[in-house]
């Protein structure tokens, strides 16, 4: 069975002893080369994973010259971590002292809002007004037709309605006294063929 590869965490891990083992400086090409040499990281992989312990701050980095040059000593890794904790409890203060801000807000609406007999009446009373509130606007809803804004939108569409209507009985008119001035024919036999009533044009 072949051996299992390191994972990117165990490589990690391994490059950095390579550092605090020797604490000495190196390039890129010297940890590739010491790297499957040392700990059993394949070469190709050792860029990547300087790199990412470049970018946690586990390593260091400074071009010289025409080279770049790459070191980690294990104070630094204490150094980072007392920087990270440092920063954690400087977090947690200014959150201590937002929540205790808090609380006296709280405390000091508390003391505003003191306990009679009237101010229980009046949020019993607000409760009762809510659900009152919350009943009328189900009535509403379940008489829609009746709400002022459709009634309008109603109203509206029977007024284009009629003017429409309006405007093809002129137009039914004014086609009626032309064929009547083109032919022989009485208008009650037009509408009688066409089907109209003598009333058509009575529109309320």
């Amino acid at each position: 069975m072949a051996p299992r590869g390191l994972s990117a965490e165990e490589k990690r891990v391994k490059l950095l002893e390579i550092f605090h083992e020797t604490k000495d400086f190196y390039q890129l090409k010297e940890l590739e080369k010491l790297g499957p040499k040392m700990k059993g990281i394949v070469s190709q992989s050792v860029k990547e994973v300087l790199q990412s312990l470049v970018d946690d701050g586990l390593v260091q980095g400074d071009k010289i010259g025409s080279s770049n040059f790459f070191w980690s000593f294990p104070s630094q890794q204490g150094a980072l971590i007392q920087g990270r904790l440092k920063a954690a409890n400087e977090q947690r203060t200014a959150n201590q002292a937002q929540l205790d801000e808090i609380k006296v807000s709280i405390q000091s609406e508390k003391d505003l809002r003191v306990e009679s007999e009237f101010r229980t009446k009046s949020l019993e009373k607000l409760v009762l007004l809510k659900k009152e509130l919350c009943k009328l606007d189900d009535e509403l809803s379940a008489y829609g037709a009746c709400d002022p804004v459709k009634l309008e939108e109603t109203k509206r569409g029977i007024t284009l309605a009629k003017e429409a209507a309006i405007r093809w009985t002129d137009n039914y008119s004014v086609l009626m006294s032309y064929f009547l001035r083109q032919s022989l024919v009485e208008s009650s036999e037009i509408r009688r063929y066409l089907g109209v009533d003598d009333e058509y044009e009575d529109i309320c």
